[in-house]
């Protein structure tokens, strides 16, 4: 797999440390790029193949709900958006809005998370 950017779009400092470190398992050498605000969003979201987004945001976006995000931004993109939440009707709300399945951060250093990312970067 050649070299992929992944967004970690609205999480809090914690959550990025873990997040970088599952998806740099996942993905060997991707660049891993925190996004904390709406302008940051923008400048990276062209170059992204995947944007791992909080089901609440964190930071200074419009609003602090990722599936709006999703929704206003996944069909104009050519990056994939995958929601980062253990709730399942969260996760399914997501996939209406244009994201690829997603996982929980309880869920994420499981061979299904794993699955599904590697398939979001097929």
């Amino acid at each position: 797999m050649s070299e992929k950017t992944i967004l970690l779009v609205g999480h809090c400092v914690p959550d990025e440390f873990m997040l970088r470190s599952a998806i740099r398992s996942i993905v060997p050498g991707a660049n891993v790029v925190k996004v904390k605000n709406e302008g940051a969003l923008q400048e990276h979201l062209a170059s992204a193949d995947l944007a791992l987004v909080n089901r609440v945001l964190d930071g200074r976006f419009e609003s602090d709900d990722g599936i709006g995000l999703i929704a206003s931004l996944a069909p104009e993109s050519s990056a994939k958006f995958m929601l980062v939440s253990n709730f399942a009707d969260a996760q399914a709300r997501a996939e209406a809005a244009g994201a690829v399945p997603g996982f929980g951060k309880s869920d994420m250093r499981s061979e299904e998370t794993r699955r599904r990312v590697e398939a979001a970067l097929a």
